[in-house]
This record gives structure tokens, sequence and C-alpha cells, in this order.
């Protein structure tokens, strides 16, 4: 009597295992054609920009020049590139040479009497730059960023503001006025500067880590600014938390509760005016914020977050929307390749 259930288990079983295999290939399939499409996508962003870099290394842009030619070259880094090595070397080298010869000898790296928010471009010049930093093997070029970048870290402590934290010019300049996007800007440029062994001192990052804690609101989310309380901001909160863990600040009691207002903001990744109107900016910090949690929670958000990017480009390879295309389309290529693991600002 044993015998045939026997064996009606073993062919019930046999039969399950059939069909798991097959469901399993599916979606092996499915999987490896969804990835395909991303890094289709990824390559056709890329070279959407090599094409559109001036030969002097700069994005012909109205406005951001250095933000731009920073943001579009960690795009490039991304992808694995560095200034000697990959397809993208010698436009990276051409950007590092651009932000260079934009470095001031009061260490801003920009320029005032073009830039009304020059602390942009300084904050995006020092991430880039400290990347770069981080693969150069030429002896004279590693002297060269390290000068500039030493310079940068100095400009940035000079104009911290009383508050901890930074307006879109220096505090000098700006009478003290502070926000929260310049902010974070500031924070992870000068992260990125100090894990490439520039002199960042602590005291500049624990005031700016006290900065953000100010202006935390009962929500958990961030104020627009040390001087406008009382409004959480989704976007400068998800900036802020990933400003905080380039910092290494995991652990603060503000944390936890920062991280739940900002996945109930913006989890959903909704077209609501949740993302003030910036959301590639939005997205661009809460991607960070997300892929620092680990897979689970990271890759069911990241296929939804890289199906809708690609969904919007447009057939020659840039996207469009506020600011400028170059601003869109790098944004939208280091959301891309955040779990590519070859920027060291962004890595788990």
């Amino acid at each position: 009597m044993t015998l045939p259930q026997n064996r009606r288990d073993w062919l019930r079983t046999a039969t399950m295992l059939s069909v798991a295999g097959i469901s399993g290939s599916s979606a092996m399939a499915a999987s490896d054609d969804r990835r395909g499409r991303w890094d289709d996508s990824i390559t056709k962003g890329l070279d959407w920009l090599s094409r559109t870099q001036s030969s002097r290394g700069q994005w012909n842009t109205q406005v951001y020049p250095t933000a731009m030619a920073s943001l579009a070259g960690t795009a490039m880094i991304a992808s694995g590139s560095t200034t000697t090595q990959g397809p993208y070397a010698k436009e990276l080298a051409r950007a590092s040479d651009f932000l260079i010869s934009k470095a001031r000898g009061n260490g801003l790296i920009g320029d005032p009497q073009t830039d009304s928010r020059y602390t942009y471009g300084h904050g995006f010049s020092m991430l880039f730059l400290s990347q770069i930093l981080g693969e150069e093997g030429l002896l004279d070029r590693r002297e060269e960023l390290v000068d500039v970048l030493t310079k940068a870290a100095e400009f940035s402590g000079n104009a911290q503001t009383a508050a901890g934290g930074w307006g879109y010019v220096s505090a000098r300049e700006g009478n003290d006025f502070d926000e929260g996007s310049t902010t974070i800007t500031q924070v992870q440029g000068l992260r990125g500067c100090r894990n490439a062994g520039i002199p960042v001192s602590a005291k500049i990052i624990d005031s700016a880590k006290d900065y953000i804690y100010g202006c935390k609101n009962p929500d958990g989310g961030i104020s627009y600014s040390s001087r406008q309380k009382g409004s959480s901001r989704p976007a400068i909160t998800a900036a802020a938390l990933a400003a905080l863990y380039n910092a290494g600040d995991y652990d603060s009691e503000h944390v936890p509760e920062m991280l739940e207002y900002t996945k109930g903001q913006l989890h959903d990744i909704s077209d609501g005016t949740r993302a003030f109107g910036h959301w590639h900016y939005t997205y661009l910090y809460y991607s960070q914020v997300v892929y620092r949690q680990g897979d689970e929670l990271w890759k069911p958000f990241r296929d939804r977050l890289y199906d809708r990017i690609v969904s919007e480009q447009r057939p020659d390879g840039f996207w469009e929307g506020q600011i400028h295309p170059v601003y869109v389309t790098a944004c939208n290529l280091i959301m891309m390749q955040l779990d590519r693991g070859y920027l060291p600002i962004y890595q788990r």
C-alpha cells in the first residue's frame, strides 16, 4: 500500500520541481532582459554626454557650468572609467582639466561672477575630483589635485555659516544664510575629500551634522533652512540622510525617524509635489539611501526606479527635465549605476 503512495508523492514532487525549474529559468531570462535594457540605456546616456562635451572639458550650458561638468564626470566614473582607462577616459581627463582650471586662489572651484549659486558647483567639484584622485596614477596630476582639493576644503570650512550649514554663496557674502540642499552638497564633497586623504576638520563635519539635526521636525523630516523651520522637505531629508551616511553617522537617534519619513514620502516613486518639483534631485539622493539599506529593500525599489528612468529616455540618449538635460541625464546615470559599485563615496 505504501509503494503507490510513494510513487504518487515522487511524481508530484518531480512535477513541482520541473515547473519550478521552468519558472526559475523564465524569471532569470526576464531578469537578464531587464538588465540588458538598463545597460543599453546607460550606454546611450553616457555616449550622449561624451558627444556633447566640448574640447575644453565642459558642457556648454548657460547655468551651473562647474556643477554640470562635475555631475556628468561623476556619471562617467560610475561606469568604471578613470582618467587613464576605460571608454570615457578622455572625457574624464578633460572634465578634470576644466574643473582644475576653475580653481581660484581662495580655494573656490567656480566663478562667482557668472554663477550666483556657486556653492553647488564647488561641492560637486570636490566630490568629483576626490573620486578622480583615488584612481590617479600620474604623480604630477595627483599633486595638482591634492593642492586644488586642499584649498577647496579650506574654502568650504570658511564658507560655513554660524549655524553649521551653507548657503548659495559663502556665509560672508550671503549674510550667514544657509539652506539644506547646498549644505548636503558641501558635506558629500568634503567627505569625498576626507576619504581621499585631504585634511578636513572634524569640527566642520560635526557642525554640519548638528545643523541637520537642528532642522529636524517632529515628523522626522528636515526643514528647508535653519531660518525657515516647520515645513519638512522630503527631498532635503533624503539628501541629508545620504550625507549622514557618507559621514559615517548610522546610529544617531535621529536617523531612524528620518528614514521612516523619507520611506513614507518617497518610496512609491510618485510624481506628487512631495519632491517639490525636483524629482531627479530627490531620487538621486533617495536612491543612495535605499541602496544603503541592503538588497531586500533596494532591489524591488531599484527595478521600479530604473524601469521608469529607461521609459523616459529620449532616442538620442538624453533625458529632459528641470535645469538642463545634462543635469537630468547625469543624475539618472548616477542612479542607474549605483550598484555597480565603482564610486567609493556611494558604496555600502
